[in-house]
């Protein structure tokens, strides 16, 4: 994994992060990684004006992972973190489809535990994750996450989140006490 910085989202990034998010969950483009939704979903995966909300909202930390390059800083993976009910909550978790399996993804979900710890001072991290989706939540198992029992219903009607292709999805949550 070449070298990475992160920073802290601003309104100019809506763009450029709705064009990640997107391109590492929905569509042809999304197949070339492994965190692909494109089976179980079609539409937006990320309404601009919620990450704007979510950029504007205090308490809330949309961080964007970047790549130097010669001239430009190139967007190669973003989350949202946020405290929710006494935990930190943890979604809108990308990286661009072809640097997927390079550990980018591991090193911008370390940098958001240190932010939920050391920002927001929470000691615990939760997310939901579509159920079905297996190979994701054995990712997360593997890095100290467990499920919690509870799932949250999918949003269907709600095309902000997607087009559903199926009529089964709900939410696991998942959850890891920060140390």
């Amino acid at each position: 994994m070449s070298q990475i910085r992160f920073r802290i989202a601003t309104p100019d990034d809506v763009q450029a992060l709705v064009s990640l998010v997107t391109s590492a969950y929905r569509g042809e483009s999304s197949r070339t990684g492994w965190t692909t939704e494109a089976d179980l979903l079609d539409g937006e995966r990320l309404a601009p004006e919620v990450l704007l909300a979510d950029i504007k909202r205090p308490g809330s930390y949309v961080i964007i992972a970047e790549r130097p390059g010669d001239s430009t800083h190139e967007l190669v993976a973003c989350a949202h973190v946020a405290e929710d009910n006494g935990a930190g909550y943890f979604g809108m978790f990308a990286v661009r489809p072809w640097l997927q399996g390079h550990g980018i993804g591991q090193a911008v979900l370390a940098e958001a535990e240190r932010v939920v710890s050391e920002e927001l001072g929470l000691e615990r991290l939760r997310m939901t994750v579509i159920d079905v989706r297996l190979e994701l939540i054995a990712w997360y198992e593997r890095r100290g996450y467990q499920r919690t029992g509870e799932y949250q219903p999918f949003p269907y009607g709600d095309t902000r989140f997607g087009t559903p292709r199926r009529d089964d999805l709900r939410f696991a949550v998942l959850e890891k006490a920060l140390a």
